[in-house]
């Protein structure tokens, strides 16, 4: 499909110089531009490239001044042209997905399970009794979707997710191919004999609206009650979130990240790749952890940086490391 420039301006609130019907169909770096593209300008390292550029539309900020003729069919000034990106990549995104409809080849749907307007169910999926997949929702090939399952509108279910029984999926959000949410917590407990017997894990895991979930990531159910992940949460892949977590609204938590049992963490966190948070912590809103860190005790004070394990005042760790990376030379 092609997008005129006059689409395009609209869409970023931008002022058009040039023909405003050209169009593109493509979105590309502007240092790897060709004919038919869009390309954006916000970064001066970048500038040579701009005054060869072969793509159709370039993007470029108002205040902007060019030293020398800019190629392109169109210009579309904007305020931000780097904040724009996300609009236009969602943009050709959709028109790329060309959402589906309808079920694939060797699908098992429950007589029970109610599937909503314009969904797509995939080849070889499974969906149980009593499962619900809202209007729009797309539940790509190989995945399961456990008996009471509830899936909101417009979710994207990758291929091979695995959602296990009586979970529930909010609406716009997307889980990335071979998640399993819902999987049992880790509870087990020793008898007198120094056996480990399982805990059964009866509760659920529920997802909040417009949730990313990554790649092989994995929420496990409660114990008792409800595993949450707030709305606008943003997990990247390979994530271990245990068992009975609380995470906040619009957190964010980069790869490979481990939240052990009955967690909360609040609003607006960050959390770096490969931090790990010890069981029944408390972490208030707007905390950043860096990479790495180690949480063994709540955080009580909003907005604190934090850095090594166990994790201390991002500050108070950097003051440290300027000591103990020097030691050996005492």
């Amino acid at each position: 499909m092609k997008i005129t420039a006059k689409t395009i301006a609209e869409l970023v609130q931008g002022e058009i110089v040039g023909d405003p019907e050209t169009v593109v169909s493509t979105i590309t770096k502007i240092e790897q531009s060709k004919k038919g593209s869009i390309s954006f300008y916000a970064n001066h390292k970048y500038e040579k490239y701009l005054y060869n550029t072969k793509s159709s539309i370039i993007l470029i900020n108002r205040d902007f001044s060019p030293t020398q003729h800019i190629p392109a069919q169109c210009i579309i000034k904007v305020d931000n042209a780097y904040q724009c990106m996300p609009a236009l990549l969602d943009l050709f995104n959709t028109i790329k997905a060309k959402n589906k409809r309808g079920r694939g080849f060797f699908t098992k749907i429950s007589w029970t399970a109610k599937i909503g307007r314009n969904a797509y169910v995939g080849s070889h999926s499974y969906v149980g009794k009593r499962a619900v997949i809202g209007n729009g929702s797309q539940v790509y090939p190989h995945s399961y979707i456990g008996d009471n399952v509830v899936i909101g509108e417009n979710t994207i279910i990758y291929p091979g997710v695995k959602i296990y029984a009586a979970c529930r999926v909010g609406s716009n959000c997307i889980i990335h191919a071979n998640a399993v949410i819902g999987a049992d917590g880790f509870g087990f407990s020793p008898d007198s004999d120094g056996v480990y017997r399982k805990v059964p894990q009866i509760g659920n895991v529920v997802i909040e609206d417009n949730c990313e979930i990554g790649a092989n990531t994995t929420i496990d159910r409660a114990t008792m009650g409800s595993t949450i992940i707030r709305r606008g949460v943003k997990l990247d892949n390979l994530i271990q979130i245990a068992h009975n977590c609380d995470i906040g609204e619009n957190t964010v938590i980069a790869a490979q990240a481990g939240i052990a049992g009955s967690t909360t963490i609040g609003k607006n966190c960050m959390l770096g790749g490969q931090v790990g948070v010890g069981d029944h912590i408390v972490i208030a809103d707007n905390t950043i952890i860096t990479s790495q860190a180690g949480i063994l005790s709540s955080i009580k004070v909003p907005g604190r940086m934090l850095a090594g394990s166990p994790a201390i005042d991002y500050k108070d760790y950097m003051k440290s490391y300027a000591i103990f990376k020097n030691l050996h030379k005492r």
